[in-house]
């Protein structure tokens, strides 16, 4: 089963510790041999469940978009378990750019071509990348497993200005 992840960045602690556990047990009900989780690895969601899949056996694919896949794009202080999960991938799909006839930074349509399911840490309501894969994960017929357990609370203002 190939299973994609998206989620905002900047979640409180306590939205933190609701949504790693969901995802555990999302990732959890899925056999070893046959999970692979696909995550473009921001932080926040999509690196929690990218441990989970690792931690619980399963294979990782990393998805970078074109800006993404750059020399450095890691590199930056803070940025080590995301280049330690990058290194324990089972593979790196790396967009190319736009202007060679490459996805470019879209990496909802090549999410969507890569998954049977989805699994979306998002309100329901809020605008953005998160809703922007639902809803091309709906329209090419996926599974969506909506992740937002009571108490979670969306990301902080200065967390979204970052972002």
């Amino acid at each position: 089963m190939r299973v994609g992840i998206v989620g905002p960045e900047g979640l409180s602690d306590l939205s933190e510790m609701l949504v790693r556990g969901e995802l555990w047990r999302l990732v959890t009900s899925h056999t070893t041999h046959d999970l692979v989780g696909i995550s473009c690895l921001h932080e926040g969601p999509e690196t929690w469940f990218a441990r989970s899949v690792l931690d619980h056996g399963g294979k990782l694919e990393v998805l970078l978009s074109a800006s993404a896949s750059r020399a450095g794009a890691f590199a930056a202080s803070g940025r080590a378990a995301v280049r330690t999960l990058l290194n324990q991938a089972n593979a790196v799909h790396r967009l190319a750019p736009a202007d060679s006839g490459g996805l470019g930074d879209d990496t909802c349509t090549a999410m969507v071509a890569m998954i049977d399911e989805l699994i979306a840490v998002w309100d329901g309501v809020s605008p953005g990348p998160a809703a922007d894969l639902v809803a091309a994960a709906r329209t090419a017929g996926l599974y969506v497993e909506l992740v937002w357990p009571p108490g979670c609370e969306g990301p902080s203002a200065e967390a979204a200005a970052r972002g």
